[in-house]
């Protein structure tokens, strides 16, 4: 997948090729289940192969959440979501999570072709930056790439500075030769500016139990300044 997301359009691309993303998909809509992709802001339905929010219709949508009281037009907007223009009638609940829908290449036992998901992230997590929108992974993936020694990445925005977290398997010294190097990559491919680089230990960025980076819980203890990192670099 061509990664340059921010234009939300999805390409395929030869693996391998600059700018490119590998993306594995979710499985087979189950019968029953009928997904859309749709503009968060607009609510109005995208194309194949177009970049926006996970709708869900199925005759097992929760009808709102058991412990949140007071707040019923949030309710009613995640759970009894419509469509601006098309289909306006079917009831949506909303994901929060972006995505997009493919026509797969591969069968099933029908010999039948079949729509594939594929999640990009949380909606959440998108991030703002010089009027463009971007997708931590995308950035993440190439940080990664730049050095054997990077064993996980995740980033966010302070303050409209990009903040670059990278998880060390190394020296200290091997951490004063990696902010060049995540600085370089970060302009190269996406055409960012990275306004601070933070260098830690294995193991800081906190993950869920689905395997999900939580990259706001580490944002807040990056401001909370309880992160101990080995190395932090300031491009202000």
């Amino acid at each position: 997948m061509d990664n340059s997301s921010s234009r939300d359009k999805v390409r395929l691309v030869e693996r391998g090729s600059p700018h490119s993303l590998p993306l594995m998909e979710s499985g087979k809509i189950l019968p029953g289940v009928r997904i859309i992709i749709a503009n968060p802001e607009t609510k109005g339905p995208m194309g194949e192969s177009h970049l926006g929010e996970i709708w869900v219709h199925s005759g097992h949508n929760a009808s709102g959440y058991f412990t949140v009281y007071g707040d019923e037009a949030l309710q009613s907007d995640h759970f009894n979501s419509r469509l601006s223009f098309g289909d306006t009638q079917t009831v949506w609940a909303r994901t929060g999570y972006l995505g997009f829908l493919r026509r797969t290449e591969l069968t099933d036992a029908s010999g039948e072709r079949h729509d594939a998901l594929y999640v990009v992230g949380a909606l959440e997590e998108a991030m703002e930056l010089r009027g463009m929108r971007y997708h931590p992974i995308d950035i993440e993936t190439s940080v990664i790439r730049t050095h054997k020694s990077i064993t996980e990445c995740a980033v966010f925005t302070w303050t409209n500075l990009l903040v670059v977290v990278v998880e060390l398997d190394g020296s200290e010294q091997e951490a004063l030769d990696l902010v060049p190097l995540v600085t370089n990559v970060v302009l190269e491919e996406h055409y960012l500016i990275v306004g601070v680089v933070v260098v830690v230990d294995i193991g800081v960025i906190p993950i869920n139990s689905r395997g999900e980076k939580q990259r706001m819980h580490l944002r807040d203890g990056f401001l909370a300044d309880q992160l101990d990192p080995i190395y932090v670099a300031y491009n202000m």
